[in-house]
């Protein structure tokens, strides 16, 4: 079988499927990795300790995908991707707010954001939710495909270990400030090129769907780089620019305030509309990211 075919196998399974709750998923795995392994890095100097944790996550990771290949490289395809399950999570929060039921839609929402929900009004559930959708085309879509590409199966893995590692370790906090910044530092390597490329995915899928192509990257090349991570802001300001609609701005984590720079300009405000363009834009951005792949695979 070749990997193109593999790809769309791959691809296929994660529509059809998503991630089951009831299937031993790869990144719990990893979360599970990086829990045992934090405690022995740390008698080591904080600065190394976290070096020699990503090393040996990523490594491990990619080590045990490569091991199975090519036999299992259709799941790892499927598992590493998170097209469905994206959309399924931020549908369960949409259809909470269709239905005026806010508690359950910041309750949903809290699933799959960083940030406090508790005190969250329609507008800004609705500005979470294309955010998360937006930096997720990054991190859980055209990120994995990109690796797929230089890397195989073996490489998408790696990919998923250094963002878990971030998510898990790359704070600035005082328990991770040191420990974590290989995982931050790592993360970002890891991202650059994605999260630019989908910026010219985005803008690609608003072109054939009707959005504005132009906003999308005027509005990534003008704001992409003002967010505190280097890599988040270039696919929200992009579907931003695309839809018409401002997002970033106050947040609240753990209580404490958080101002990031806007991304955009509100030329139509946020909607239950506004979402339907961000999901119709994951799915075309979606497909343009694997069609690219598939080219360059088969």
């Amino acid at each position: 079988m070749t990997a193109g075919t593999q790809l769309l196998c791959g691809v296929a399974l994660d529509l059809a499927l998503g991630d089951p709750r009831w299937l031993p998923h790869p990144v719990r795995g990893i979360g599970w990795l990086i829990v045992r392994l934090e405690p022995l890095c740390r008698r080591l100097p904080l600065y190394l300790g976290g070096v020699v944790l990503w090393l040996t996550v990523v490594g491990i990771s990619a080590g045990v995908v490569w091991l199975t290949l090519p036999w299992l490289a259709i799941v790892w395809i499927w598992t590493f991707l998170a097209v469905r399950d994206l959309d399924v999570q931020a549908m369960h929060v949409i259809v909470a707010l269709r239905d005026g039921d806010l508690a359950a839609a910041r309750e949903r929402l809290s699933m799959i954001v960083g940030r406090d929900t508790v005190a969250l009004d329609e507008p800004e559930i609705l500005r979470a939710t294309v955010e998360t959708v937006a930096e997720s085309l990054c991190d859980g879509i055209v990120g994995p495909l990109f690796y797929l590409a230089l890397g195989g199966p073996a490489g998408m893995a790696a990919f998923k270990a250094a963002s878990t590692l971030d998510s898990m370790c790359g704070y600035r906090n005082e328990r991770y400030r040191e420990f974590g910044w290989a995982a931050a530092r790592f993360d970002d390597v890891a991202n650059y090129v994605p999260a630019r490329l989908s910026v010219l995915l985005v803008a690609l899928g608003a072109l054939l769907l009707g959005y504005d192509a132009r906003g999308a990257l005027r509005y990534a090349w003008r704001d992409g780089r003002s967010q505190p991570s280097p890599n988040s802001g270039y696919p929200e300001a992009a579907v931003a620019g695309a839809l018409g609609v401002r997002l970033g701005g106050l947040n609240y984590y753990r209580g404490v305030p958080s101002q990031k720079a806007t991304l955009g300009e509100a030329l139509r405000p946020l909607s239950l509309e506004v979402f339907a363009g961000a999901r119709q834009l994951l799915y075309a951005t979606s497909a343009l990211a694997v069609l690219l792949v598939w080219s360059v695979s088969r």
